[in-house]
């Protein structure tokens, strides 16, 4: 087995099966089948039921995975000047369980989410089941012009989220995805509530991030403004940095702080 695919943890097709054949047991669908979504994913194995059930499989070694992930995060933040907020996993089944309440408190908070379903222990994975959303697109595979229109709903939903104490904690433009014109959100990962005001402003610099990549800074900072106050554009600009070590974030952090400085001046 090849070093990356062992790393990634992902699950072989007899498995799969499995998991379909169980699930399908649950929810009244006999004879499932599960067809795995192509992804570049550390943390998971996707894939959809029937066209009906989005599935994420996930192992051990995914969430030994994520436990290194949240250590580098964490000594990350705190590079920022702040401890550090993102808290590990110690089992496939909580990283299925946590997802599936964070998705849930989003939904009941009217965020546009996957309609969450059910998180459960199957032969030592954890298996979350979400609504299968058909025709999504990420919002990196839009057209500049249209990441331009949608920009200020991707903040009115993060400010939605933190009015109701609710972080994303890996906001950026994969887990974000688009179906019908409206913005759904994916993937929320577990930060410590005591740590809420910098996890927020976390969230924030990975939005303004996701949005300069795909536009340009003057873009993404007026996008923002036209939902949160200077105060929180100054407490988003102390992550840029960070997050702009992040490989899964690549974008111009010099031009982002200058915007928000004359947003603020």
């Amino acid at each position: 087995m090849p070093f990356r695919q062992l790393v990634r943890g992902r699950v072989d097709g007899t498995t799969l099966d499995r998991v379909a054949a169980e699930v399908g047991a649950r929810y009244g669908l006999p004879g499932a089948t599960i067809e795995p979504l192509e992804a570049n994913n550390w943390l998971s194995t996707p894939g959809v039921i029937e066209e009906e059930l989005f599935v994420k499989v996930i192992t051990p070694q995914n969430a030994l995975v994520h436990a290194l992930l949240t250590a580098g995060r964490n000594l990350g933040v705190f590079s920022s000047g702040v401890a550090g907020f993102f808290e590990r996993f110690d089992t496939p089944v909580e990283m299925a369980e946590h997802e599936l309440a964070a998705t849930r408190r989003m939904f009941e908070e009217g965020v546009n989410v996957p309609e969450p379903v059910e998180a459960f222990e199957f032969e030592g994975f954890g298996v979350l089941v979400l609504e299968y959303v058909p025709d999504v697109q990420p919002l990196d595979a839009l057209a500049r012009e249209r990441v331009a229109v949608l920009a200020p709903d991707l903040f009115g939903i993060l400010a939605r989220m933190h009015a109701a104490g609710i972080v994303h904690g890996d906001l950026r433009s994969e887990n974000v995805l688009v179906a019908d014109g409206e913005l759904y959100v994916i993937d929320a990962t577990k930060v410590r509530e005591a740590a809420i005001d910098d996890a927020r402003a976390y969230d924030l610099a990975c939005a303004l991030a996701a949005i300069e990549s795909l536009t340009d800074a003057r873009t993404a900072v007026e996008a923002a403004a036209g939902t949160v106050d200077a105060a929180a554009l100054l407490a988003a600009e102390d992550f840029l940095d960070f997050v702009n070590i992040r490989p899964d974030h690549d974008f111009d952090a010099v031009a982002v702080k200058a915007e928000i400085e004359k947003a603020v001046a």
